[in-house]
């Protein structure tokens, strides 16, 4: 559990910072459980339901390889609909909630985001879920709702530097209907 630790800390020292700065953006909109409405490239196959959803306020991860900058991880906070932190999401891409669920997935599809300048909307399958809580048994989440993210336009100055570039969005997660 050491590991946990200091993304949780390195995390609540973000969303303080960016609450300091006026940056917060928690909204309640993250009450809302129904399916968005999405491109067909990141639709969800039918039989699968919402079950839960995050809104999520954080960093992009990225090193300078020395020719461009190159995605290691993401690092976010996750939210309720009442602002309250109820998870983490980071390297996997995992999703790991405070009632002791975990949720890995992979990558499926993508579709631009409507928000110029921000990560894709993306379309993950999950791998493994592990844990008595509200990720078990996800079958699919969507990230909607991006914005910010994207890797730095300027050049890095030493091979390895790393940029965290802030970013929010959305998660929906999935169950099949049983």
């Amino acid at each position: 559990m050491q590991c946990s630790q200091p993304k949780l800390t390195s995390l609540a020292l973000l969303a303080l910072s960016s609450a300091l700065l006026g940056g917060c953006t928690i909204q309640a909109q993250a009450k809302d459980n129904r399916a968005p409405e999405v491109p067909a490239a990141i639709q969800v196959p039918a039989g699968n339901k919402v079950h839960f959803h995050t809104y999520a306020e954080g960093v992009q991860i990225y090193s300078w390889s020395g020719s461009n900058w190159v995605f290691l991880a993401p690092e976010a906070l996750l939210f309720d609909g009442d602002g309250s932190i109820v998870g983490l999401h980071y390297a996997g891409p995992t999703w790991e909630s405070d009632s002791g669920s975990k949720v890995v997935g992979a990558r499926l599809a993508s579709a631009p985001s409507p928000n110029a300048n921000s990560i894709p909307l993306l379309l993950l399958q999950a791998q493994t879920t592990e844990g008595p809580g509200i990720f078990k048994r996800t079958t699919y989440i969507q990230r909607v709702n991006t914005v910010g993210g994207l890797a730095p336009s300027t050049l890095g100055t030493v091979v390895g530097e790393e940029a965290r570039v802030l970013y929010t969005a959305e998660y929906f997660f999935y169950r099949g209907k049983n």
